[in-house]
């Protein structure tokens, strides 16, 4: 399956890690990690500088225009390691 994340961007749902909102960027430890990601060149921006959500996987973070819950909609279930 595949998980479409706007600006015609589709990535394999099952290298999708985590969807969040990008309100969450606030927290120290959240905005500590998205500065290291930045300094490595591994965030993919499709939101036209209009991020809501931010995906984390297996390569790189994807900032999107798209809300975290459409995206989290869109995925449908994502099973955890542990249930597989």
């Amino acid at each position: 399956m595949f998980l479409h994340l706007g600006a015609d961007t589709v990535i394999p749902l099952r290298n999708v890690i985590a969807i969040f909102d990008l309100k969450i960027i606030n927290s120290a430890i959240t905005n500590q990690y998205i500065n290291n990601i930045k300094a490595s060149n591994k965030i993919i921006d499709i939101s036209d500088n209009n991020a809501k959500s931010f995906i984390i996987t297996n390569e790189n973070i994807y900032f999107s225009a798209i809300s975290s819950h459409t995206l989290k909609k869109r995925a449908g279930y994502i099973p955890v390691a542990d249930e597989e």
